[in-house]
């Protein structure tokens, strides 16, 4: 079975140890001590084998309900859906997300790229529904389910993409030799953190203290709601709370990628897609402009911005963001 260091968000890293995952047992569902207004755990979970790594799957809904496909955001993982998947899954869809491939419960990999999550998710849709579902993703989320429409167009109904349409860097107009060295360097750099931070975990603290670290990214999120998260999306040991996020993932890369190779699978997406944006800056936003976007808009595209959220809009308003989503989709 796959060895997995126990692991945490955003803090140094020190020297790791290594757990199993328990597939014998379905991954965690039950409520902890901590509690938000109209968060709600998953009504059920799984695990389901991507080329031999386990990924932890989770769902909200009838089993029987029409499938909304979900994807989290980078050094996110599923419990950042726990109010927003209700509302979704009370107007009748079965809201089914997995934690990606080194985030949340699932495993961790010996080396990460952009293509094995959006196979994760590939594999993760075949284990779910045989029928063409709704897609939606949240940040890196939103950008791996772009691919996946590419990759799958004949499973996918329709996109919704919240503020995962990245556009932070200019797209040079670059001959095929150029691209083939960029591509060379963002591996060597990858590669080369990888080889540093091979033993690496983070370092443990209290729940204030989890909290209070991830705030510096979120800062427009509460401190109620980053402690409950941690209590979801963390586990304890003797010396205290560590996020589940494997620490060889770097912060703004997922392997070897850059955020103008996302943008530019947009205008070639064959199905109705509603793009939103938090134009609210953030350490972990895009930066993204609507200028960026509606040049990009495929032609079944439609475009929202909230101009008083940030970059995790499904979190900060999760009732405005359900219903707009609800309206796009119409009825499951």
């Amino acid at each position: 079975m796959t060895t997995v260091p126990p692991v945490a968000g955003t803090d140094a890293p020190e020297q790791s140890t290594t757990r199993h995952v328990d597939t014998a047992t379905p991954p965690p569902i039950a409520p902890t001590d901590r509690s938000v207004e109209g968060a709600r755990r998953p009504d059920r979970s799984r695990w389901v084998s991507s080329g031999g790594l386990h990924l932890a799957v989770y769902e909200w809904g009838e089993p029987d309900a029409p499938v909304l496909f979900m994807a989290h955001g980078g050094f996110d993982f599923v419990g950042t859906f726990d109010v927003f998947a209700p509302l979704l899954a009370d107007a009748g869809w079965r809201c089914v997300a997995w934690d990606q491939r080194g985030h949340g419960c699932s495993e961790h990999a010996v080396l990460y790229n952009w293509a094995a999550d959006t196979r994760d998710g590939l594999v993760v849709l075949e284990h779910t529904t045989d029928e063409p579902a709704v897609l939606l993703g949240h940040s890196k989320g939103g950008g791996l389910m772009m691919d996946l429409a590419h990759a799958a167009p004949h499973r996918v109904r329709k996109l919704v993409n919240l503020d995962g349409l990245p556009s932070r860097n200019n797209w040079p107009d670059l001959a095929d030799t150029e691209r083939t060295k960029m591509l060379a360097g963002e591996l060597t750099g990858w590669l080369d953190r990888r080889r540093t931070v091979s033993t690496a975990q983070r370092r443990p603290g209290t729940i204030a203290e989890l909290a209070e670290r991830r705030q510096q990214m979120n800062p427009r999120l509460s401190l109620d709601w980053l402690e409950y998260l941690v209590t979801i999306g963390g586990f304890e040991s003797e010396d205290g709370w560590r996020w589940r996020i494997d620490p060889s993932l770097r912060f703004g890369g997922f392997g070897p990628w850059r955020p103008e190779w996302s943008m530019q699978r947009l205008p070639g997406i064959g199905v109705p897609v509603l793009g939103v944006l938090g134009l609210v800056q953030e350490v972990m936003g895009w930066g993204t402009r609507p200028e960026d976007v509606l040049p990009n808009l495929p032609p079944e595209g439609r475009f929202e911005a909230f101009e008083d959220t940030g970059h995790f809009l499904h979190i900060e308003q999760p009732h405005r963001t359900a219903e707009l989503v609800l309206e796009f989709l119409g009825r499951p």
